[in-house]
């Protein structure tokens, strides 16, 4: 559900990092994507809040960041991150967490 969402609100270069094999993760999957404005960040992160909402009724746990350029949503189990290019690009997410198991999605 969180991938279509993003989807929809065309959200680019989707990750989704599995977590679980590695001792100390914060989560058991990290879900990362891009966007190219914060308007466009914030329309993802509202998107999957609404559709989690809706279907599973299921709330964010914490989030930060709305109308900013890296918001992040903790769903417990899995946390969203939804970055605009250049902030993407300066924390390098992927690369922190090197030993995670990384599938990206078309």
């Amino acid at each position: 559900m969180i991938i279509s969402s993003i989807k929809e609100k065309k959200g680019r270069d989707i990750v989704i990092m599995n977590l679980k094999n590695i001792s100390n993760s914060p989560c058991s999957y990290f879900v990362i994507c891009s966007g190219s404005s914060k308007r466009q960040i914030n329309a993802i992160g509202n998107n999957i809040e609404k559709l989690l909402l809706k279907k599973i009724n299921l709330k964010a746990w914490s989030q930060e960041g709305k109308m900013s350029n890296w918001r992040l949503m903790d769903y417990a189990d899995v946390v969203v991150h939804i970055l605009q290019d250049e902030t993407r690009e300066h924390y390098k997410i992927e690369e922190l967490w090197g030993d995670s198991i990384i599938t990206k999605i078309e």
